[in-house]
């Protein structure tokens, strides 16, 4: 079985009215090459006439976003032609490459009405060879997502890049990252295989469960090493988690905001063409 080093706590982080856990970066883990950086915002309950989510106009540059909606709704705009309403049970992934400006907020519907809330963004990192190709937004609804059905329904895998056993999910990704929501019932189990030179990212979101012998309860990251192979993983309750896997890519990570790039002159240069205007003007 594939060795855990250490299981880390979401640290607390609240964005004015928006409770936030911040699974990565923490004081404990930088990031798991290639996966950034995780916000878990909610779950809560948004009164109706709210201002919901604020995540106004912004750039980026660098790297890729994935984004699971499991409450609520995100709209999604970008100067790169990007635009969509994603409800719950869907995902958007994002490639910000050479740089674009976006907004995630919520629907006019979500600020009217109100109602439960409960969102995570994933940044996965570029490698230097992609980290300026052309911008690219894919919004995936619930039923757009293949499920798998394991442990006799007991566990249910929805795939959104790479793969799972022979399917293939609908995001092919740059850099052959793996990635999945997993949703167990109490008691539910499964087994994967995952080589030992890729890396895993595994964070439980709700309920409690075992991997590989030890406990992990919700808002946990479990940070693995690289021996062994095997992951088993079986619900003690109702549990959610996000299970991922790609190769490291052992580049430097330089990061500021929302740019990640290679060496101080790329994080330079992302904030120069930013003002300049070379990732679109926001128009919206």
């Amino acid at each position: 079985m594939r060795n855990i080093k250490k299981i880390h706590k979401a640290a607390y982080a609240p964005m004015d009215d928006l409770v936030t856990y911040r699974a990565m970066p923490t004081h404990e883990v930088e990031y798991i090459d290639p996966f950034l950086f995780l916000n878990h915002h909610g779950p809560q309950t948004y009164k109706a006439n709210n201002r919901g989510l604020p995540f106004g106009p912004h750039p980026h540059r660098g790297f890729e976003t994935l984004t699971f909606i499991l409450e609520g709704d995100i709209m999604h705009q970008d100067t790169g032609g990007g635009q969509s309403v994603i409800e719950a049970g869907g995902i958007q992934w994002m490639t910000a490459g050479s740089g674009l400006i976006h907004a995630e907020v919520s629907s006019g519907k979500f600020k009217k009405e109100g109602g439960p809330l409960e969102v995570l963004q994933l940044w996965f990192n570029l490698p230097a060879k992609h980290k300026m190709v052309k911008p690219s937004y894919i919004g995936l609804q619930k039923e757009q997502i293949p499920v798998i059905s394991e442990d006799e329904g007991k566990v249910t895998v929805n795939l959104i890049s790479g793969s799972w056993k022979d399917q293939q999910g609908p995001i092919q990704s740059l850099s052959d990252i793996h990635m999945t929501s997993i949703e167990l019932k109490a008691g539910g189990a499964f087994t994967a295989t995952v080589a030992a030179e890729r890396n895993i990212f595994f964070y439980v979101v709700r309920g409690r469960v075992k991997v590989n012998g030890e406990n992990v309860e919700k808002l946990h990251l479990v940070e693995f090493g690289n021996e062994g192979d095997e992951i088993k993983v079986e619900a003690i309750e109702d549990a959610v988690i996000l299970f991922g896997h790609a190769l490291p890519y052992n580049e430097p990570v330089i990061s500021h905001g929302p740019f990640v790039m290679n060496t101080e002159e790329e994080i330079r240069e992302a904030f120069r063409d930013y003002q300049l205007g070379k990732m679109g003007v926001w128009e919206g």
